[in-house]
């Protein structure tokens, strides 16, 4: 792991590369007692460039080994995003007597002075545990001749079919395909018009079930939203959730009267959940690139640029007969904790003065704290460089502040204030919050909102402090526990 300094902002737990440009998730795929971790990255340099996939490996979701790259240009054209599986069954044919892994990625070719653009679907696989990778002789294995943007596949095996099913973004929708050996592709459905957001291209798509209710299943959906200058947000990801029968996906009638967002932050983009996770594991594993493409290419990172999310663990939760995707920090995390305060039921200025000489890079907070509509509860992260989280019960919602978090010049959109609204179900509020070098994530309410947004302040920009106003101001704090967070 790479010393923290002021001016590389390196997380301590949070995925970067080595060296030079990384964006996008990839090929995220679990097999022989390994998370493998694909993204992509421009070798090159630290801005967005021609793609390849960097390649890590992890035994627990926090501790990365980097290895080579895995996949590089070919004539085909560059290396977009994909995904990753376990040929079991060897359907492709490309293994002898032990299962390989086989990638589906996006190969992106531009013609005529970068005025034409082709994307197509192919394959790759590899008999060493995706250490070496062999492209496949038939590439691409999947075109289509009216769409621009056709990119992103995510392909799982649908049990229930006994076939490869493939998700792909298409412009403004995203189109499924089954396969019975992910060479040859059929099409089963599209998606998309008139429903969700809209504001800018779909992206990275990723479709699979979640238990919810008593014996009851509903398939997610999720699509990333690119960037698009009139959206001031930026890239961000929305989630549906519905029925599909292994071609179509009929969504639920409330997916079709709102938009959901994944996350109420700015920097969680182009997120797609672990394939092949063991049954007798049983959880939806996702991870996101920590960015936006707002100012991707401009944040204030030295010799690297980009870092993915932590690990969470998705499940759904039935609330007012809908049912909505919750967010919770892999458990794994917890294996890294230090505990370094612990306090219940205490007034804020109680709690201010336990943490007023903490000098932390890399912690984790866990605070329960009363609901009341009279209540208004902060966090404070850094002294005049400061992140805001914070619970209002006026207006019933939690929200990140980053208007004054440190450096944020690099562009106009960066500063600013996230808030969502917070339903409690009792008189308490639960915020765990993870603060890393350049980054926070808050999770509320049990996971129901989450926020992630990239901070840059300075080195000793590390204090720690609590408020509150409330007319009573005791125990306003039900419980507060700190960890420091070290690989």
């Amino acid at each position: 792991m790479s010393t923290i300094t002021q001016d590389n902002y390196r997380g301590v737990y949070h995925f970067s590369p080595k060296q030079n440009w990384m964006n996008d998730p990839n090929g995220m795929v679990f097999f022989k007692g390994e998370y493998h971790l694909f993204y992509q990255h421009h070798p090159f340099g630290t801005t967005w460039g021609p793609m390849h996939w960097g390649h890590a490996v992890s035994k627990d979701l926090l501790a990365w080994e980097e290895l080579p790259i895995a996949l590089l240009p070919d004539e085909h054209g560059m290396i977009f995003s994909g995904s990753a599986v376990v040929d079991w069954h060897n359907t492709t044919g490309f293994f002898d007597d032990e299962p390989g892994l086989v990638a589906i990625f996006t190969h992106h070719v531009e013609a005529a002075g970068g005025t034409e653009v082709k994307q197509y679907q192919s394959l790759a696989y590899s008999k060493d545990s995706g250490r070496t990778w062999t492209k496949y002789a038939g590439n691409p294995v999947l075109k289509h001749e009216s769409y621009v943007d056709f990119r992103d596949p995510k392909v799982f095996w649908h049990e229930a079919t006994k076939r490869w099913v493939m998700i792909v973004a298409c412009g403004q929708t995203v189109c499924i395909f089954t396969s019975p050996d992910l060479k040859d592709w059929a099409f089963g459905s599209e998606f998309g018009e008139g429903i969700g957001s809209h504001d800018g291209v779909w992206e990275c798509p990723d479709l699979f079930p979640l238990p919810v209710g008593e014996g009851m299943t509903k398939w997610v959906m999720l699509v990333s939203i690119g960037d698009n200058p009139a959206y001031a947000e930026g890239s961000r990801t929305q989630y549906f959730t519905g029925e599909f029968d292994g071609a179509c996906f009929k969504p639920d009638e409330a997916s079709a009267s709102r938009i959901r967002w994944l996350d109420h932050g700015r920097d969680n983009y182009a997120g797609v959940s672990w394939s092949d996770i063991p049954e007798a594991d049983g959880r939806r594993l996702f991870i996101g690139w920590m960015s936006n493409w707002k100012y991707a290419n401009q944040t204030p990172t030295s010799g690297y640029r980009g870092a993915m999310t932590t690990v969470r663990e998705l499940e759904l939760e039935e609330r007012d007969g809908v049912a909505e995707l919750i967010q919770q920090p892999a458990r794994e995390l917890e294996r890294y904790r230090r505990p370094v305060v612990s306090i219940e039921r205490a007034d804020a200025a109680t709690v201010a003065a336990k943490l007023s000489k903490l000098r932390l890079d890399s912690y984790e907070i866990h605070a329960v704290i009363k609901a009341d509509s009279a209540i208004a509860f902060k966090i404070r992260i850094g002294p005049e460089q400061e992140t805001v989280i914070g619970y209002s019960g006026p207006a019933s919602e939690v929200y990140v502040d980053r208007s004054r978090s440190g450096i944020s010049d690099f562009h106009p959109a960066f500063p600013g204030r996230h808030a969502a609204p917070l339903k409690t179900k009792d008189e308490h509020v639960e915020l765990r919050i993870l603060v890393d070098r350049s980054s926070v994530e808050v999770f509320a309410g049990g996971g129901q909102i989450v926020f992630t947004d990239l901070i840059y302040p300075d080195k000793a920009s590390m204090g720690l402090t609590v408020e509150a106003d409330d007319a009573e101001q005791a125990e306003v704090i039900r419980s507060l526990r700190l960890y420091e967070l070290s690989l």
